[in-house]
Formats: structure tokens, C-alpha cells, sequence
């Protein structure tokens, strides 16, 4: 492509960004310090190279699928974060009272506070984390609480009720042999080694030692089940409140896709390569009306992606700015 013809398309799409209305020629002209005629002809080249549309209401043109993609690609520059923004982020990343799950999820928070999209996390914690504690919380005579912790600072708890022929010591009893034997084994592997090693064992030692292993075993393939995924929303009122959301039947589509976890997983699953990964319009599986872009993250035994999800007239150069900034302060995989 020529270099004027770049220096046009450029404006359209950045133009189009900012204003949602088809850009026609007079409005370039001075810009590019070209006449009208000469614009148009140029529009014209783009147009037949796939990279601008016309709008049927207007003569002005807009920027393709294609046209936004060249853009990405050969026109431009990642924005970077202004002072404000880089605080708000650091304020997070730096606050060791927070759980790294939860440091994330506000992290997206600020993601879409920043950029006016809707942004997602689609996490997952590690292999890496492992068995640190089994506790036991007695609450009534028949109810207990398991908490289960790992080595990363993850933490959940499961509440039970007790089968009236199972007494509290016998569950306390197990705790303490899980606790004995168990501890630093990666969380994944914990329910197989309840199977083939503890259960062995407390066979043994505890009368009604099934209903104790599969109380436990319940406890660990939920804490496995809940820590394999984490999907947090954050501003999903944001992209409906865009102009191309200008009628109920667009809004009632994007907002059912939301509500759609098997389509949101899909957003994890898109492969790409590593850093960020822009996918506009038809090329990702979430809608074709939208640009998704994401990165993904790998800190602290913790793994995930972070998408935003915008309209395809997106500030790619805010979004993949704050994103690269994201990157490379939330992974330890370089």
C-alpha cells in the first residue's frame, strides 16, 4: 500500500473510533493536504482492496473487518498508560492483603473503569498449588465445616451435614491423617491419593470410615472443581451502552451470549500466540458485531486469560497498550 493511501486509511479508522460516523472526503482534506478528487480516488482503492465499506446512508466510508486489521497490524502504536492509570493498577498488584484471585478480579475491575468495555477474567489456578492444611470447624452437633488451603493462599470451605452414625472425632481423626500425609501434594492429585492411600488406612482406624472418605472426598473435588475455573465479569452494561446496541434485539443477543458460559470458555480456548491476541469481528467465536482481545497470565501458581471485549471500532492502541502493561506485570513466565 501506498503511503498516502496508509496515511488515509489511518485517519478512517481513528476518525470512525472516535466519532461512529461514516468519514467522507472533505473532512480529509485538509488532513492529508490533498483535494477532494484525489481523496476519493484513494478511497476508492481502499475500497476495492476489501479495507473500506460504504455506508448506504452516506457517501462516507468506514473501516472493514480487513480494513481494522491492516490497521492492527501494519498502522498502529500501543497508547501508553497514563500516570493515573499505571497508579491504580499498582495499587492493586502491591496490596499483599489481598488474595491473588481477588487482586485479579479488581484488576479487571480497573480494566473496564479504563477502557469502557466490558472486560473478563477466565482464570485457573495451577498445578503448582498444593495441600497446606485440612481444618475441621465444628458448628453444630451434626454440621462441620472443611477448609482446605494450598500453599498459594487459596482457601475454600465446605459445609456438611454429618450422617447421624458418624461422630465428630472420627472426621476429626482423618483430618489430622490427611494432614499427616497429604500435605504438599498438588491439589489436583489430592483425590487419588485419598482413594489409594488414606482410605487404607483409615479403614483401619475408623468405624465408619466410607461415609468419612467420601465427606472428604466431596470436599476435595470441589475445591479442585472451583479452583479449575473462575470466569469474572466486569462491565458487561458498557458495551451494550455503545451505539451500535441502538435496538432491543442486539441487546438481547449480546446480553444471552454473556449468560453463556460454554461461549465465554470459548474466548480461553482461541489459540494464539504469546502477548496479546486481537480477534475482530468474524474472527472470534463470541459475536461477530464485536473485537475481543486478550492476554493471558501465569503468577503466582495462578493461570488465566484477560479479554476485553469492545466494538470493532475498539481504541485498539489504549486497549493493547493497557493489556502489554498487564502482561508484564502479571506473569512470572517470562
Amino acid at each position: 500500500m501506498e503511503e498516502r493511501q496508509q496515511k488515509l486509511l489511518k485517519e478512517i479508522v481513528e476518525s470512525y473510533i472516535k466519532t461512529v460516523k461514516p468519514v467522507g472526503s472533505k473532512s480529509l482534506c485538509e488532513k492529508l493536504k490533498c483535494s477532494s478528487a484525489t481523496i476519493r480516488n484513494e478511497m476508492a482503492t481502499l475500497e476495492e482492496m476489501g479495507l473500506l465499506e460504504k455506508n448506504h446512508i452516506s457517501s462516507g466510508r468506514i473501516p472493514s473487518e480487513k480494513g481494522y486489521r491492516y490497521y492492527v497490524e501494519n498502522l498502529m502504536k500501543p497508547k501508553e498508560l497514563t500516570g493515573e492509570d499505571v497508579l491504580k493498577l499498582q495499587t492493586i498488584f502491591s496490596n499483599r492483603d489481598l488474595q491473588l484471585s481477588d487482586a485479579i478480579n479488581q484488576c479487571v475491575e480497573i480494566i473496564s473503569e479504563i477502557t469502557n468495555y466490558t472486560s473478563i477474567v477466565l482464570g485457573k489456578k495451577s498445578h503448582q498449588n498444593t495441600l497446606q492444611q485440612v481444618s475441621i470447624i465444628p458448628l453444630k452437633e451434626d454440621k462441620i465445616v472443611a477448609l482446605v488451603c494450598t500453599d498459594q493462599g487459596m482457601v475454600q470451605n465446605r459445609q456438611f451435614t454429618l450422617p447421624a452414625h458418624v461422630r465428630m472425632e472420627e472426621i476429626v481423626k482423618t483430618s489430622e491423617i490427611i494432614n499427616k500425609m497429604l500435605i504438599g501434594t498438588p491439589i489436583d492429585e489430592v483425590s487419588t491419593r485419598l482413594e489409594y492411600d488414606i482410605k487404607p488406612i483409615i479403614s483401619k482406624r475408623i468405624e465408619q470410615y466410607e461415609s468419612v472418605y467420601h465427606i472428604f472426598m466431596e470436599a476435595f473435588q470441589n475445591f479442585a472443581t472451583n479452583m479449575q475455573e473462575n470466569i469474572h465479569f466486569s462491565g458487561k452494561h458498557k458495551l451494550i451502552e455503545k451505539p451500535e446496541y441502538d435496538n432491543v434485539e442486539e441487546i438481547r443477543k449480546i446480553t444471552s451470549k454473556f449468560e453463556d458460559e460454554d461461549l465465554i470458555k470459548k474466548i480461553e480456548e482461541k489459540k494464539g500466540s504469546k502477548g496479546i491476541n486481537i480477534y475482530i469481528g468474524e474472527e472470534n467465536e463470541f459475536d461477530p458485531n464485536v473485537t475481543v482481545i486478550k492476554t493471558t497470565y501465569h503468577y503466582h501458581g495462578e493461570e488465566g486469560t484477560i479479554a476485553i471485549i469492545g466494538p470493532k471500532r475498539m481504541e485498539y492502541d489504549r486497549v493493547v497498550g493497557l493489556l502489554s502493561y498487564i502482561n508484564e506485570n502479571l506473569n512470572d513466565e517470562k
